[in-house]
């Protein structure tokens, strides 16, 4: 290999390369660039890459032809770099010479600013500086002597309000006067009460201690003479008297006192009310006034409607000289004086009225007639027996004595009206100490908040273990008791009757006298809930009164469909009997009827009429906005959204029984009668003759052509009328409407069917059209008052139509791939069968 390799293209070739020296020569021989052979540890990494490297190691032409063509890149770019420096080296001149031009300038203007700072502002600053001294000292001077004066006048103030104290509290004994002097003195800062220069200057000869021992002792003395004062007011009932000495206790800094004691003394007026309350009912025995129904709950409303008379009268005048918000404290004294006395006619109230003995016994109620009513039974016409009629395994005696099992259903009644109302009352006092107790500054529309001395109250608990809790036991039983009752009295409606030529007694809807009464009372206890405005009452009666209508209520009216009214033959291949298809038809009824009723008593309290009337029955009319009736937080939304889920759950519990009835009802009845109807239609139709074979034939039978073309029709309306109408006039429309629409579902598939065995060209094209009127005939008769139900029938309809068309119409509806305006229900496959029905 030679030692070094020239490229000799042109005279100003790239430098040559020595491999044993390792410099860089131009054409002259001259060296300009050195290139060691071994990079240093700093540049390792460049020198890896670098074309000198792969030259010196370069052992083939074309290596070297590789490492000189990277030389000579690398060339080219140093070159390029330096030619762009070059070319920014005359701007990078003319801007530092620019630089310089602006630096010599600038210094010019410092030195002349220099100048004037030190000839011109020197000396004004120097003044300045001075007189803001002087102007800080006399802000400073100024200050002192207002605090030292506002000392003195605090001091000077301090000692005339102990003198006149001392004065005051002497000879004339003015205790208005010194009240007011304690008053004035609260004014003086503590610090120059107890400060040194007040006990120098306040003391004299006539009252040697500091001011602070002074004014504390007077507070104590005043403080003493006006508890004696006001509570010899109060005993001898001067009213001037205790306004006058109630209205001092503030002003000597012992307000806590005053209106403890003011407590004390309203509260004496309400434990004298109560006792009085009570003492109307006293007497042999009780006293004819306890056993009114709704004495305890007189006596309660007026202990209530005292404290409120109280707390209105005197909230003026504890506000006005004691502060906003201090009758709070005067509330939470008269509370612990409710606590105590609505204690008393609570206990009172439980033991007169034998509550715990009435407990016991509403919840070791057996229910006997609901428990056999649940007991299997055999299928047939028995059942659970009915009051006062005799059937197997028990009589009239053994009905009747689940009626007197030891609880008096009008003393429960009684007793849950009397509970409602004293729950009511205490809602409304709640209510009434809540507002009271809100902050005064906050906005009108934030809701009510149950205040903290409430929620403590030892009244409150016994409220909740004596009222609510008994409430809720109470209503349970009552509410099972009346569903059990009702069905034991139930009656169905007489004279109903599958025969169109009898009429029918009464007016629809024919259902279970039961359902009349059970929601009656289901509104009475809803109503009674929501009367007393008890969050606890709603959610602990209405989850009850839900599940106790889906197992009982619901329950009975399945037991009686099942067991007693479901219209099984006797005898297979007959129909049922009329009087177990009328009784089924009237227990459907009932269900539809009750979950209407339902869900307007729901919407009623929900929703309420703005024009209502309360009425005097249902144990008590209530009825108003539940905003109203529940004003605490979002009370109201929670016991909508219960009364809601009743509807809801009721709802979907009864129709899915409803439906099951309607599918009973259909299967049952309807379609078993429904086949001798279609056998007749059809008897004597015949669509594979021509329009002269049905007019030869017309004349044979000696009939015009038109009443034969209008046979199958008519016959089938005069069967369809016959099988329907009884029934629609017993069922309520709703249901008469579900059972027409499986009706119709069902004959649907049966004319389709029909419709399809004739594929294959078995009808002639007169016959075609014959068919399409007939089945239209058939499908007006059904969807009489209800055109919904021809929705169903759109196959069939679909079906004679393609058959009935025109070749012409067919290949352009053919040619429409079925995305013209015609909606089709069938799919390509079914048209081209259709086709096939009517034969060449």
């Amino acid at each position: 290999m030679p030692a070094a390799v020239h490229k000799s293209s042109s005279p100003s070739s790239a430098p040559a390369v020595s491999a044993t020296s390792g410099t860089t020569t131009g054409a002259a021989g001259t060296a300009t660039t050195t290139i060691p052979s071994k990079s240093t540890p700093s540049s390792s990494k460049r020198d890896a890459a670098d074309p000198s490297a792969a030259l010196r190691t370069a052992t083939t032409p074309a290596e070297v032809r590789a490492a000189l063509s990277s030389l000579h890149a690398r060339e080219s770019a140093l070159t390029a770099e330096l030619d762009t420096l070059l070319a920014s080296h005359a701007d990078l001149a003319r801007s530092l010479l620019r630089l310089d031009n602006l630096r010599a300038g600038l210094g010019a203007q410092v030195i002349a600013a220099r100048g004037i700072s030190n000839t011109m502002l020197a000396s004004a600053s120097e003044t300045a500086s001075r007189l803001s001294g002087r102007v800080r000292a006399l802000d400073l001077e100024k200050q002192r002597v207002e605090d030292t004066l506002r000392v003195v006048e605090q001091v000077a103030e301090l000692k005339a309000c102990v003198a006149g104290v001392v004065g005051s509290m002497g000879a004339p004994q003015d205790w208005e006067a010194a009240a007011g002097y304690i008053s004035r003195a609260a004014h003086v800062p503590d610090d120059i009460v107890r400060g040194g220069f007040a006990a120098a200057v306040v003391p004299t000869v006539e009252v040697p201690d500091p001011p602070w021992v002074t004014l504390e002792e007077a507070r104590e003395s005043l403080c003493n003479l006006f508890l004696r004062e006001f509570k010899k007011a109060t005993a001898e009932g001067d009213a001037a008297r205790v306004t006058r000495f109630f209205k001092l206790f503030p002003l000597i800094g012992r307000g806590d006192v005053g209106l403890d004691v003011y407590g004390q003394y309203i509260c004496q007026g309400v434990a004298g009310e109560a006792r009085a309350s009570l003492k109307e009912g006293a007497g042999p025995g009780g006293g004819p006034g306890r056993k009114d129904g709704v004495f305890f709950a007189n006596a309660l409303t007026r202990l209530f409607d005292h404290i409120a008379r109280i707390v209105e009268a005197h909230s003026g005048l504890v506000e006005r000289h004691y502060g906003t918000g201090k009758m709070v404290k005067v509330i939470e004294r008269l509370q612990m004086e409710a606590d105590v006395q609505g204690g008393i006619i609570l206990d009172s109230w439980s033991d007169d009225r034998t509550v715990d003995r009435r407990l016991t016994d509403v919840k070791s109620y057996p229910f006997s007639y609901l428990v056999r009513s649940f007991l299997p039974q055999t299928r047939g016409f028995g059942g659970t027996p009915r009051v006062n009629s005799p059937a197997v395994g028990g009589g009239t005696n053994e009905v009747r004595n689940s009626e007197d099992e030891g609880v008096n259903m009008k003393e429960v009644d009684a007793l849950l009206v009397e509970i409602a109302v004293m729950l009511e009352k205490w809602s409304v006092y709640s209510r009434f100490l809540a507002g009271k107790c809100k902050d005064p500054n906050s906005p009108e529309d934030v809701p009510l908040v149950l205040p903290d001395l409430l929620i403590k109250a030892n009244l409150s608990r016994k409220v909740s273990g004596k009222l609510i809790g008994p409430y809720r036991d109470l209503t349970n039983f009552f509410f099972r008791r009346s569903v059990e009752k009702a069905f034991q009295l139930d009656e169905e409606p007489s004279g109903l009757s599958l025969n169109m030529s009898k009429p029918i007694d009464g007016n629809a809807p024919y259902i279970i006298s039961a359902v009349d009464v059970v929601m009656y009372i289901v509104n009475t206890v809803i109503r009674r809930s929501i009367s007393t405005s008890q969050r606890g009452v709603i959610d602990s009666v209405i989850p009850n009164i839900s599940s106790l209508l889906g197992t009982d209520f619901i329950g009975m009216l399945q037991r009686k469909m099942r067991d007693e009214s479901y219209p099984e033959a006797a005898v297979q291949g007959n129909l049922p009997p009329e009087h177990l298809i009328v009784s089924f038809i009237v227990l459907i009824n009932s269900l539809d009827v009750a979950i209407e009723y339902l869900a307007r008593i729901v919407s009623n309290f929900i929703n309420p009429p703005e024009q209502h009337s309360s009425n005097g029955g249902g144990g008590g009319a209530y009825e108003k906005p539940l905003q109203i009736a529940f004003p605490f937080k979002n009370d109201a939304t929670e016991v909508a959204t219960r009364l809601s889920n009743l509807n809801a759950a009721f709802s979907a519990k009864a129709s899915e029984l409803l439906n099951e009835g309607v599918r009973a009802l259909f299967s049952q009845v309807i379609r078993p009668r429904l086949r001798p109807v279609l056998t007749d239609t059809f008897r004597d139709a015949d669509y594979a003759l021509g329009e002269d074979e049905l007019a030869e034939l017309a004349a044979q039978n000696g009939q015009a052509e038109e009443e034969l073309l209008d046979q199958v029709p008519r016959v089938f309306e005069h069967g369809w009328d016959a099988l329907m109408r009884p029934v629609a006039r017993l069922l309520t429309p709703k249901t008469y409407a579900a059972l027409l629409e499986l009706t119709a579902d069902y004959l649907a598939r049966v004319l389709e069917k029909r419709v399809w065995s004739y594929a294959g060209g078995r009808t002639s094209p007169y016959g075609a059209i014959r068919m399409e009127r007939d089945f239209g005939g058939i499908v007006g008769a059904i969807s009489k008052g209800n055109y919904a139900v021809r929705e169903v029938f759109g196959r069939t309809a679909q079906v004679l139509m393609v058959a009935n068309m025109e070749e012409e119409e067919w290949e352009e509806l053919a040619g429409e791939d079925g995305e013209g305006e015609m909606m089709w229900v069938l799919s390509e496959e079914e048209r081209r069968r259709a086709r096939s029905i009517v034969g060449v």
